[in-house]
């Protein structure tokens, strides 16, 4: 197999990001991009993010989950603690997410220290869940080996026999990681490649300081 994708090309028009765009504080600029994108056509889910994690094998490792919550305090979602990346972030809470929109031609890149939201708040996150997915959250033993797919399927009707008309409670291993930014970049692309780069940083007194990047 040889695949040459040298020839796959695309010029980037839809945006700027200058000096005179920016906020002191970057969580001011990711709510404004997040709005804008949620808004826009073609765009199905605005609050998918990837999330890289360190493993217990030592490589990184990149997956999307769905960001649930955001505010000044940092970024939400949801996971089986036991799950790979549950592990790995409870080893290593160092964490990097990143949002790609191409629909408008912006990306954000966060890295932060991630740790477990607390057990009030995923509990009332979880109940809000429709009841299929709260008992999914029991039915799967999320990155163990499975013999087949019928477990899953059998593993659920034995749920809903056993919860049918009652409060399903929330797993003591599935709940809310909230990472707290360190850094965020702000990514527009630009024509001829010269796409515009704002890097902020916190300091150590919880400040943030912005920077323009070379692309």
């Amino acid at each position: 197999m040889n695949s040459d994708l040298s020839d796959y090309r695309k010029s980037y028009e839809k945006g700027a990001l200058l000096e005179s765009d920016l906020s002191n504080n970057p969580l001011d600029l990711f709510n404004k991009w997040f709005t804008e994108v949620d808004k826009t056509d073609g765009v199905d889910e605005a609050n998918a993010m990837t999330i890289a994690t360190i493993g217990a094998d030592g490589f990184p490792k990149s997956r999307v989950v769905l960001l649930k919550h955001f505010d000044e305090n940092g970024f939400v979602f949801y996971t089986n603690y036991n799950s790979e990346k549950g592990k790995a972030i409870l080893n290593n809470p160092n964490v990097c997410i990143s949002f790609f929109w191409p629909n408008v031609e912006r990306q954000v890149i966060i890295k932060g220290i991630a740790s477990k939201q607390s057990e009030e708040l995923s509990t009332a996150y979880y109940h809000s869940r429709p009841r299929q997915s709260q008992l999914g959250a029991w039915a799967s033993d999320q990155s163990s080996e499975i013999d087949s797919r019928e477990i899953l399927t059998q593993n659920l009707v034995t749920l809903e026999n056993e919860y049918k008309a009652k409060e399903i409670p929330k797993p003591p291993h599935w709940g809310g990681f909230i990472i707290i930014p360190k850094s965020i970049e702000f990514w527009q692309g630009r024509p001829n490649r010269l796409h515009d780069r704002i890097f902020y940083e916190k300091t150590i007194n919880n400040n943030w300081n912005h920077k323009r990047l070379a692309p």
